[in-house]
């Protein structure tokens, strides 16, 4: 048998067809394989470390209430009564307006929830007939750490028989008719100085439609947290009798777009609307609607405390 020099032994390889070692050597075909699998082992760790990472993030987003909001205590609230001042928002037969219907029911929930939760702070994004930007809103809730974010609006159609207590939390529109309502409620900013030059904005401009977009950009961290709120208001308007309730649904609305914590937005029900109307025009109509949206968010409170 020819016994090969451990030099000759690097330097050649095993040749099938001429049944020859020639050209590099197993012991460099190993180092080499040996390299190579190293690298790919590398690369995969390296991945596999991002990867988990991203799926943590994913995870965080999605996660429980108390994971992402970290105190199970609902300590504050900041209540926001929708347009203001030169704002006067939608109407009603006879000069109602939106701003001052939501004004007073924005009032009247929050000394309720004063007066029936204890432990519970309530700021207001305004107290009186005031104009305030669209941003500032979230800007007051952010500032103050609330808890919850609610703004309080009424609604409107062309056509009287469209009634009844609705709810949004922030998401794209799914139908023409959310987005025609987070148009108008998001047309408030047209009345804010340079709105155009706010860099709080982002670029966005009511009168494009291709602005809608950045909303769906938009990842909302508490949608779960701000729909279940949503469905409880609901809940306890419907068991109250108060008035006809329809479904929660998702909007692209700038009040609710940079909120930090759970947060809606509510129609309180339709000023084109002749028996919606009249409750909201009515002391003991907002006084009804007030109480059962404070029991609505005192059932959340104490479903949120549980998790």
């Amino acid at each position: 048998m020819k016994v090969i020099k451990l030099r000759e032994w690097h330097e050649q390889k095993f040749d099938s067809k001429t049944n020859r070692l020639t050209g590099i050597s197993v012991s460099k075909r190993g180092l080499v394989l040996a390299i190579v699998l190293f690298a790919i082992f590398s690369i995969q760790s390296v991945f596999n470390k991002n990867h988990a990472s991203v799926v943590v993030e994913t995870k965080l987003l999605r996660s429980s209430p108390k994971l992402v909001a970290g105190d199970k205590a609902i300590k504050t609230i900041v209540i926001d009564a929708g347009h203001g001042g030169k704002d006067p928002g939608c109407s009603g037969h006879g000069k109602v307006y939106e701003k001052n219907i939501a004004l007073d029911i924005a009032l009247k929930f929050g000394k309720l929830i004063e007066d029936s939760i204890k432990g519970v702070k309530v700021i207001y994004t305004r107290k009186t007939d005031k104009f305030i930007e669209l941003y500032q809103r979230a800007a007051i809730a952010n500032s103050n750490h609330a808890d919850i974010f609610i703004s309080i609006h009424c609604n409107s159609n062309p056509a009287s028989k469209f009634h009844g207590f609705e709810s949004y939390i922030m998401g794209t529109h799914k139908t023409m008719a959310n987005l025609e309502v987070s148009k108008r409620e998001n047309e408030s900013i047209l009345l804010e100085k340079d709105y155009n030059k706010n860099t709080e904005y982002e670029g966005f401009d009511p009168n494009s439609p291709e602005s809608d977009i950045i909303f769906s950009l938009y990842q909302n961290a508490f949608m779960n947290q701000s729909a279940r709120l949503a469905s409880n208001m609901h809940e306890s308007v419907r068991k109250h009798n108060v008035m006809h309730t329809k479904e929660v649904k998702q909007a692209g609305f700038l009040v609710l777009w940079k909120t930090a914590m759970p947060s809606i937005l509510i129609e309180t029900g339709f000023m084109s609307n002749g028996d919606d109307l009249k409750l909201l025009n009515s002391e003991e109509g907002r006084k009804s609607l007030s109480y059962s949206m404070m029991v609505g968010f005192r059932n959340y409170r104490n479903w949120y405390s549980k998790q």
